[in-house]
C-alpha cells in the first residue's frame, strides 16, 4: 500500500470512530447504545460473528452468553439475565477466566465443548477481556471463517476501544438503575408527603375573634413542621405549632407520632404546660431516647370571650406580638422548657397574655427567621417585626407581606429548612 493510500485509510477510520463516539454520547439507553456501536464498528472491524460473554455473578468455570450477532433475537443483557444461555467449562470458560486477550489463528474445538455450536465453521478467534475491578467480568469474542484472519498489530487498539466502550456502557447501565431507583424512592416520598399533608388541618377553623392565615412549606418532599387546632369546651381553641429536628422522611415520621400523641385524649384538654409535659414523657420514653431527635413546640389556648392566650413553650421560638394600639412589639416568651423528647422528667410552665383588638400574633418555626440570604446572613426576628408595621391589613395580607419579605431576602432560594408561619389577628 502506498503512503497516500495509508493516509486516506486512517482518515477514513478516524471519521468513522469520531462519528461513533458522537452517537454514543447521545445515547441514554444502554441497549440502544450497544446496537448503535455494533453497527458502526462493522465498518471498522470486519468480522463474521461476534459473541459477548459474562461471568458476573458466577464462579469458575461458569459463564453465560449475553449477545450473539448471529441470533435472531437476544434477551436484554441487563434486565433479562435469567433468559441468557448458561454454560460451564470449555473454550469460552477458559478464555474469560484467563483475564487476558488472546488470538487463535487455527481454531479447533471438540464437538462436546459448550462453545462448539457458536464457533463451528470459524477458523480465527480474538478474545478481548472487558475489565471491571481488575478482572475480566465480560468478554467480546470475534470470529472469522478464514484462518489467520486477524492482524495481531490491531489487538492493542481493539482492547483499548472495547474497554472504553465497555466502561461507557456500564456507566450508562448504572445511570439507568440510579434513575429507576430515584423514581421509586420519589414515589415513596410522594406517598409520605401525601400522608403527612393529610395530618394537617384541611382548612383553617373559624375561631371567634381571630382572623387566621397559614403558610406551610417543606424543604423536601416531606418534613417535620406541624401545626394544628383543637376545639375545646367553652368556645376555647387550642393552637399547636411544632418543629421536629432534622429534615425529610425521618422528621415526617416523628411529626406523625407527635400528631397522634397530641390527638390522644385528654391531651389538648389540659392546660398547655400539662399537655407539653405529657407529650414530652411519651416521646422521651418511647420514641427519642435512643436517637438525637427532638421536637420544639408551642401550645396555647385562646379564649375568645376574654381574649386571653394561655401558653407554654418547649424550646420553640416564641411568637411575636405586635400591639397595634401603641405600635410596640412583644415576645410571648414565658418560661421555656427543653424541647420535647430530650429528657423524660422535664417540667413546663404556663404563661398568660391579655390580647387586644387589632393585635397581630405571628407563630412560626425557625425555618422563617433562619432563612439565609446571599451573604449567609439570617432573616432574623427584626426583619419579621418590621413586616408587622401595618396594622390595617388582615391576616392574609400580612402573611403575603411576610412571605414576600423572606423571598426578597433570600432571592427566592429554595428553603434549607421547613417553613411554617401562622398569623392570627385579633378582630
Amino acid at each position: 500500500m502506498v503512503q497516500s493510500e495509508v493516509r486516506e485509510d486512517w482518515r477514513e477510520r478516524l471519521e468513522i470512530i469520531v462519528e461513533t463516539m458522537r452517537e454514543m454520547s447521545r445515547q441514554q439507553d444502554p441497549t440502544a447504545m450497544v446496537q448503535a456501536y455494533g453497527k458502526r464498528m462493522e465498518n471498522v472491524v470486519h468480522r463474521d460473528r461476534m459473541i459477548s460473554l459474562s461471568r458476573r455473578g458466577h464462579t469458575q468455570p461458569e459463564y453465560r452468553v449475553t449477545r450473539d450477532s448471529a441470533a435472531v433475537s437476544v434477551p436484554n443483557p441487563w434486565k433479562e439475565v435469567d433468559k441468557q444461555p448458561r454454560f460451564k467449562g470449555g473454550l469460552f470458560a477458559e478464555l474469560i477466566y484467563a483475564d487476558e486477550p488472546r488470538i487463535i489463528d487455527d481454531l479447533q474445538v471438540a464437538p462436546n465443548d459448550p462453545a462448539a455450536p457458536y464457533v463451528a465453521g470459524y477458523r480465527s478467534l480474538v478474545a478481548i477481556p472487558l475489565f471491571d475491578q481488575g478482572i475480566s467480568l465480560n468478554m467480546v469474542i470475534f470470529l472469522w471463517r478464514e484462518a489467520h484472519a486477524f492482524d495481531p498489530a490491531e489487538l492493542p487498539q481493539f482492547v483499548w476501544m472495547s474497554n472504553l466502550f465497555g466502561r461507557a456502557t456500564h456507566n450508562l447501565v448504572l445511570s439507568e438503575r440510579l434513575r429507576e431507583a430515584y423514581e421509586e424512592v420519589d414515589q415513596e416520598l410522594a406517598a409520605v408527603e401525601s400522608m403527612q399533608r393529610a395530618l394537617l388541618p384541611e382548612a383553617l377553623p373559624g375561631i371567634p375573634r381571630l382572623d387566621l392565615a397559614v403558610h406551610y412549606q417543606t424543604s423536601r418532599r416531606a418534613g417535620g413542621d406541624y401545626y394544628d387546632f383543637f376545639p375545646l369546651p367553652d368556645e376555647r381553641w387550642g393552637i399547636l405549632v411544632a418543629d421536629v429536628s432534622g429534615h425529610g422522611t425521618p422528621a415526617a415520621v416523628l411529626m406523625a407520632i407527635t400528631h397522634s400523641l397530641a390527638h390522644t385524649q385528654p391531651g389538648v384538654h389540659c392546660p398547655p404546660a400539662v399537655m407539653l409535659t405529657r407529650l414530652n414523657e411519651q416521646l422521651a420514653r418511647h420514641y427519642t431516647s435512643r436517637t438525637t431527635t427532638f421536637v420544639t413546640a408551642f401550645y396555647g389556648i385562646f379564649d375568645p370571650r376574654t381574649l386571653r392566650l394561655t401558653y407554654a413553650l418547649a424550646g420553640h421560638p416564641p411568637p411575636r406580638l405586635k400591639r397595634c394600639a401603641d405600635g410596640s412589639v412583644a415576645i410571648l416568651s414565658g418560661t421555656a422548657g427543653l424541647p420535647l423528647g430530650v429528657v423524660e422528667n422535664e417540667q413546663y410552665h404556663d404563661a398568660t397574655h391579655e390580647l387586644q383588638r387589632g393585635d397581630q400574633i405571628v407563630f412560626y418555626t425557625d425555618g422563617i427567621t433562619e432563612a439565609f440570604g446571599p451573604g449567609h446572613e439570617m432573616f432574623g426576628t427584626e426583619r419579621l417585626d418590621r413586616v408587622l408595621e401595618d396594622c390595617s391589613v388582615n391576616a392574609t395580607s400580612l402573611m403575603d407581606a411576610v412571605l414576600r419579605a423572606v423571598a426578597e431576602f433570600t432571592n427566592d432560594r429554595p428553603p434549607d429548612d421547613d417553613r411554617t408561619c401562622l398569623i392570627a389577628k385579633v378582630t
